[in-house]
């Protein structure tokens, strides 16, 4: 007998018909389904972390983060739950925790470019917040009295930088 409310079926129904939503572009159903699915099997990692992508898809990013950190947080190692946490921080304007996230989840996949990209832009947003880009003028200077330095190979390198650390997220040829 089924509970007032809840969708027919079982929770392991409630999961695949709330993944089946999710991936034919559905996400606000999926999030239904599987919220109900989480309520039963509050322990699944499985339905939490796509509850959290159909979650992050309807744009609901702390709910997302929350559920993303639940996954993390019982299984340290998923480099998925680490990643949507990154994306989910980063949503919600959290470039430290973002960045924190997104760099383990990079250390476990090391060859994913979705991985690589996010973190990339999460610290380029990070080093723009910290004027790490400079001013409008070109004023290179990162403190009073340290003239800004350039090369004909390079116009506007930071000589602070670290040069693994590249903004475009280019590594160096020589490694």
């Amino acid at each position: 007998m089924r509970d007032q409310g809840q969708p027919g079926g079982e929770v392991y129904d409630w999961f695949r018909r709330g993944i089946a939503m999710l991936a034919q572009g559905n996400a606000g159903a999926a999030v239904q389904l599987l919220s109900h699915a989480v309520e039963q099997e509050p322990h699944s990692r499985a339905i939490r972390e796509a509850l959290a992508r159909a979650q992050f898809e309807t744009r609901a990013y702390a709910a997302a983060l929350e559920n993303f950190r639940a996954v993390a947080l019982a299984d340290p190692s998923d480099d998925y739950a680490q990643f949507g946490w990154g994306l989910s921080a980063a949503r919600l304007g959290d470039f430290e925790a973002s960045a924190e996230h997104l760099a383990l989840a990079v250390a476990m996949r090391p060859s994913s470019e979705p991985y690589r990209a996010a973190l990339r832009q999460t610290r380029a947003t990070l080093k723009a917040r910290a004027g790490g880009f400079g001013t409008v003028g070109g004023d290179r200077r990162r403190h009073a009295g340290v003239p800004a330095v350039e090369s004909p190979a390079a116009p506007h390198a930071d000589p602070y930088a670290d040069p693994r650390d590249d903004p475009q997220g280019d590594p160096p040829r020589d490694r």
